[in-house]
């Protein structure tokens, strides 16, 4: 499994209506945040490593009522201290 990290921008007043739909409805959802500055809601998904991530953004993110804009930072690395 690999994490990507997806900034979701949503039409105004719909951040809430945004996460819980995605919540409901994508099981690669790892965790949801929501967010102050440029977008609205940080999510973290894990895919299969045969997943095509922009099929995965575009079919399952992008589709989501309310969404505006998306921005998918893909993570290469987890780094744990030495206290976890």
């Amino acid at each position: 499994m690999r994490p990507i990290f997806v900034m979701i921008k949503c039409e105004m007043g719909r951040a809430y209506q945004v996460a819980q739909e995605a919540c409901d409805t994508i099981e690669e959802l790892s965790e949801l945040f929501s967010t102050s500055g440029q977008y609205d809601l940080l999510a973290k998904f894990y895919l299969k490593e045969e997943d095509d991530t922009g099929l995965f953004v575009t079919e399952k993110v992008q589709t989501i009522s309310g969404v505006k804009d998306t921005y998918t930072l893909i993570a290469f690395n987890a780094f744990v201290g030495s206290g976890a």
